[in-house]
């Protein structure tokens, strides 16, 4: 774990700086106290771990000799396209970068992840053999526990939980499994083999998050945003298939594709009146019976 630090502190270090010489990376290594140790970045050291980063990661780490020997990405879209590469890479470098500061850690606030560790190390390595998984699994709205077989097909981090998407064996159905609601997990000797046509970004492409109901169809949302909240949809839309079609003083209307599934209609609750639900009609009169339902809560 250490050494992918290191090189994740690399490739960030680099990344962030365009170009930069050897001596400069050497004396921010020497600077990284948690992982450098006030030594300097050798000369030798780097070009093995140039070379180390090329075969783990594909990512190339040239050098321009004219103006001074530079180092540069030559390859950045190959962290940019791969959504997996640049999240593990930003995670780590953000990791770093609060293990340099360590001495703020009582001003550095982080959000927990529920049994983010307990059972995605086991899961991974069932997923990796192509082996089924036993799991003893305690939904949220069932009193008692289950033993149930799965072959893990993928997991998805969201919304600060880590989810299984597998095929229950004994029901042979998907299933998308909570790894906080897993109490137990164990890799059984049974193995699968996952169909050559399946695509974990296909299978998630037409839901906003992880409810992916094949009973609810993917449709034109149109939704209007209040001015004060139309920079946070177009800094992180709510959706892939997000577009922006118009752009007012007072507001904007964003189009997107996809199924209105509950946790879906649940983020657009979550904005209150700074969004408003344009087209399809449905799910206009859905959101009215909801905010109607709250209205006579809080009047009661």
């Amino acid at each position: 774990m250490i050494q992918l630090q290191k090189y994740t502190w690399l490739i960030e270090t680099i990344r962030r700086a365009g170009m930069i010489s050897h001596k400069e990376l050497s004396d921010r290594w020497e600077r990284c106290k948690d992982l450098s140790d006030y030594r300097p970045l050798h000369r030798a050291t780097f070009n093995r771990w140039r070379d180390a980063i090329y075969s783990q990661f594909g990512i190339i780490i040239s050098c321009k000799r004219v103006g001074g020997y530079l180092y540069y990405i030559e390859n950045p879209e190959d962290i940019d396209d791969d959504k997996l590469k640049k999240w593990m890479l930003d995670s780590f470098a953000v990791g770093n970068l609060i293990g340099e500061n360590l001495s703020m850690k009582d001003r550095i606030l982080v959000d927990h992840i529920p049994s983010g560790q307990s059972h995605l190390a086991t899961i991974l390595e069932a997923m990796k053999d192509n082996r089924v998984v036993n799991i003893v699994y305690r939904a949220f709205q069932y009193s008692k526990s289950y033993d149930i077989a799965v072959e893990p097909y993928c997991v998805k981090l969201f919304e600060n939980r880590w989810y299984m998407l597998g095929r229950n064996v004994d029901k042979d159905v998907m299933r998308l499994y909570g790894l906080d609601r897993i109490e137990t997990a164990e890799i059984g000797e049974q193995k699968f083999l996952v169909p050559k046509s399946f695509s974990a970004t296909d299978y998630f492409s037409n839901y906003y998050g992880i409810i992916a109901d094949e009973s609810i169809e993917p449709v034109t949302v149109v939704i209007r945003a209040e001015k004060n909240h139309t920079p946070y949809l177009k800094s992180l839309p709510l959706h892939h298939s997000q577009r922006l079609v118009e752009d007012t003083d007072n507001y904007s209307e964003f189009r997107l594709f996809v199924a209105p599934t509950f946790d879906f209609i649940m983020k657009l609750l979550q904005a209150g009146p700074l969004i408003e639900v344009i087209a399809p009609e449905e799910l206009r009169d859905t959101m009215r019976d909801l905010v109607s339902q709250m209205n006579e809560k809080y009047n009661d």
